[in-house]
């Protein structure tokens, strides 16, 4: 009590006596006594005083907190050349009223610090007279906006050095910097090991950023050694300290075990924490996650939800993806114009993808006369600069006459000129010669762009080029290697080919007969909408061709090939004895139909194959 007693009998008297009295009452956790005596030592001209006050004010120790007030007694504490306040004024200038003082998170701004009223002119002014005054986070704090700051105030050299001066203080976010510095011109082995060393330092003062940056090293193996274990838990503690890519990333090891134990849900719980947080790579990860299933179902309604976040955030696969389900009415309203919508931003974000899908949607009925146009002069433009994919597709606009009139002829040349490096168009090139469209008929060379196309791996090719071996066009028939290219389609998904492979196996071809395999084909294809295998399974079924009979099973299998206007069904029902007036039983929700005989644009070397559920590409890039 004496000490206490004698400090505040010094404060009666001077200015710095109500200073250190009121560094008592802090000490003592008694803030709201210590303010008064505090803003009469501030008001009597003592820069500490002033700093004080102004912390006072912008942490509401002893008083409401007010940014304003906080503000204009460090400045006055500032311009008295007390440092620290030269710092915490930088920084509220640098981030706007809005952010309170102390060492910011310089590189990672949360959202309380926001730049919406930042006034980098006096934040460079406060921060460097703080560095050239030694304070090591002024010396960072400098860096910083010389590094980030407008173009006028940029220059990269005296950020650098300004860093080294902070980090040999022992600063961490001089660390960060410094690592972050030399990570931008890393262009050697030598170059990577300094900025990890930089960033270890960073992420041992506990900076969240610079955890997470040593994370994506670490598993990179640039600078350290490749240890997925060890960044798998640099990433835990940046997720854990709120780093947004640090959840995503995390999430993203647990879904896949990488270097931790697989653990689906913990890994989608911080993938929604990042993409609840604004990261849209995890919103797309998840989206992924419910579009795709394995693990987890699949569900397309979240799917939508997810890449709908994502897309907005202006990420450009996630809004094809959702172009594809609003295409397709997978966890959506079917909605063509939705679909272009979405397959529009994401073509115009730069996804080649996208704009090959949006170019397949305006060829139909959906496409608007504008998007067909653009569609069309988009594509002659790259082709005439000697983009071969863009040569194919524009091929495709004048064969189906897209956004212009249907020339055959010239798309014959466009799509021979593509051939040479695009799959697709050397399908498409050799369909046009076995058809004669727009070239004189020429069986044996349009066989050879197709089996070119085929052995590329493109499944449409693979069941034309397989139907062309079948029935000996071209060149020598060959059903053991006609069954091959089916069975290859088939295992891509190739609907159309999984039906030809019961077909063949069925008997009648040149290969040995399995009516087993066929009945199993025919029930894989029925499954998946195929009109043809529906009623080859109801066959099967009534009559016990591979020894087994189910006819209320046969019978539902021929209602949906008649549902789908297979006029046989309607007579194989009559030999089972139902009503050919009766109700036939639509089509169940989910089952698509079989796939059209030629593929729309598709990208170079990607077929346009039939699947069981929509073609959602993965959306997530670079994680």
């Amino acid at each position: 009590m004496s000490g206490r007693l004698g400090h505040y009998l010094a404060s009666l008297f001077s200015p710095a006596g109500k200073l250190a009295y009121a560094q008592v009452l802090i000490e003592a956790g008694d803030t709201k006594r210590a303010f008064a005596p505090l803003t009469a030592a501030a008001a009597a001209g003592i820069p500490e005083a002033q700093f004080r006050v102004g912390r006072a004010y912008l942490d509401g120790a002893g008083v409401p907190v007010s940014r304003e007030e906080g503000a204009r007694w460090m400045q006055r504490a500032a311009e008295a050349g007390w440092v620290e306040a030269q710092f915490v004024l930088a920084t509220l200038h640098l981030y706007g009223l809005g952010a309170t003082g102390g060492t910011m998170a310089l590189f990672s701004p949360g959202p309380e610090q926001t730049s919406a009223r930042a006034d980098f002119t006096q934040a460079a002014h406060w921060a460097r007279r703080a560095a050239e005054a030694g304070s090591p986070d002024g010396q960072a704090l400098y860096g910083y906006i010389l590094t980030s700051g407008p173009e006028e105030l940029r220059d990269l050299e005296q950020a650098g050095h300004y860093y080294s001066r902070s980090a040999a203080a022992g600063s961490a976010q001089g660390a960060l910097g410094l690592g972050l510095a030399l990570l931008a011109r890393a262009d050697d082995l030598q170059i990577q090991q300094q900025a990890a060393i930089e960033l270890g330092k960073a992420a041992a003062g506990g900076l969240a950023t610079a955890i997470y940056l040593l994370g994506v090293m670490t598993e990179r193996g640039a600078g350290v050694p490749q240890d997925l274990a060890a960044a798998s838990s640099l990433y835990r503690q940046a997720a854990e300290k709120g780093v947004r890519s640090g959840q995503a990333r995390y999430g993203l090891a647990l879904m896949q075990g990488r270097g931790v134990q697989r653990d689906l849900q913990g890994g989608e719980t911080w993938l929604r924490k990042a993409a609840l947080a604004g990261d849209g790579e995890a919103a797309a990860l998840i989206g992924d996650l419910y579009a795709k299933g394995g693990d987890l179902p699949p569900n397309y309604a979240e799917a939508a939800t997810w890449y709908g976040r994502a897309a907005e955030q202006g990420h450009a696969a996630a809004a094809r993806a959702l172009g594809l389900l609003y295409l397709t009415g997978a966890g959506v309203q079917r909605d063509p114009e939705e679909a272009a919508r979405w397959f529009r931003r994401s073509a115009e974000a730069g996804d080649h993808a996208a704009g090959v899908d949006l170019a397949n949607l305006v060829m139909g009925d959906a496409g608007a006369q504008a998007d067909r146009l653009a569609t069309r002069e988009r594509f002659e433009k790259a082709a005439s600069g000697g983009d071969l994919v863009a040569a194919f597709n524009f091929g495709v606009c004048l064969a189906e006459g897209v956004g212009v009139e249907r020339d055959e002829r010239k798309a014959a040349m466009w799509l021979r000129r593509a051939a040479d490096g695009v799959v697709n168009a050397q399908y498409w090139y050799g369909r046009m010669l076995t058809e004669g469209r727009g070239v004189e008929v020429d069986l044996k060379e349009g066989r050879h762009w197709i089996a070119r196309a085929a052995e590329a791996g493109m499944a449409d090719a693979q069941v034309a080029y397989a139907e062309l071996l079948l029935a000996g066009r071209g060149g020598e028939k060959d059903h053991a290697a006609a069954l091959e290219m089916f069975e290859r389609a088939a295992a891509a998904g190739q609907v159309n080919a999984i039906f030809a492979v019961g077909a063949m196996h069925g008997g009648g071809h040149e290969i040995p007969e399995n009516r087993a395999l066929a009945q199993s084909r025919f029930r894989q294809a029925a499954e998946r909408g195929h009109a043809k295998a529906q009623l080859m399974l109801g066959r099967y079924l009534a009559r016990g061709v591979a020894g087994e009979t189910d006819v209320a099973a046969a019978r539902l299998w021929l209602q949906r090939a008649r549902a789908q206007g297979d006029s046989q069904a309607e007579a194989e029902l009559a030999r089972l004895g139902e009503q050919v007036s009766g109700k036939p039983e639509t089509q169940k929700p989910g089952i698509d139909k079989p796939g059209i005989d030629k593929p729309g644009i598709d990208q170079a070397g990607v077929a346009a194959a039939d699947r069981p559920v929509p073609q959602v590409a993965r959306a997530a890039s670079g994680t």
